[in-house]
């Protein structure tokens, strides 16, 4: 059975984690994102439930730090695009957490699974700038009208001054 995924948490999550990211990429203080991110992640480690009161940190922690594979991102947009929170063994499949980062993982999974899980869908957004990437026919037809548009454009560009002497006649 499909659990719905809640895309208004999810995009308030999203919002809630990139002002803060945003909040500490100073060029003042270069370093301030990634000590504030290993700070939280000690934090975070060490009591989860922290999270019931700031969730969005979970997402900061781990900006930056998890991959998703090319062949992956096909299934998250979809997920996305139907609103569907994936199972477990659906979903440890198309992340790859960083080495360090998985005692905070684990953690985090112990205490609440949907909520990392949650966590992934706004690094994903973020990842991807703020966009589900399409599936293969939306990229297929995104292809064909870019090249309608090519096609009009040079249309549209073309200038004949023979054409203009038929007119005249």
């Amino acid at each position: 059975m499909t659990k719905a995924l809640d895309l208004s948490r999810i995009d308030e999550l999203k919002e809630n984690a990139y002002n803060n990211i945003e909040s500490y990429n100073d060029p003042d203080t270069p370093n301030a994102l990634e000590e504030f991110t290993s700070q939280i992640k000690t934090i975070l480690q060490a009591d989860p439930k922290l999270l019931d009161s700031v969730p969005e940190y979970l997402p900061i922690a781990l900006y930056g730090k998890v991959k998703f594979p090319p062949e992956a991102k096909l299934k998250w947009a979809h997920w996305i695009k139907e609103g569907i929170q994936p199972e477990w063994n659906d979903f440890k499949t198309t992340v790859a957490f960083n080495k360090d980062d998985l005692p905070l993982v684990l953690a985090v999974r112990d205490y609440s699974e949907a909520l990392l899980i949650e966590s992934c869908f706004v690094l994903f957004l973020l990842a991807n700038d703020n966009k589900s990437t399409a599936t293969n026919k939306e990229q297929e037809h995104d292809r064909d009208n870019d090249n309608d548009d090519y096609i009009e454009e040079q249309e549209e560009a073309y200038y004949d001054p023979f054409d203009e002497e038929e007119e005249e006649r």
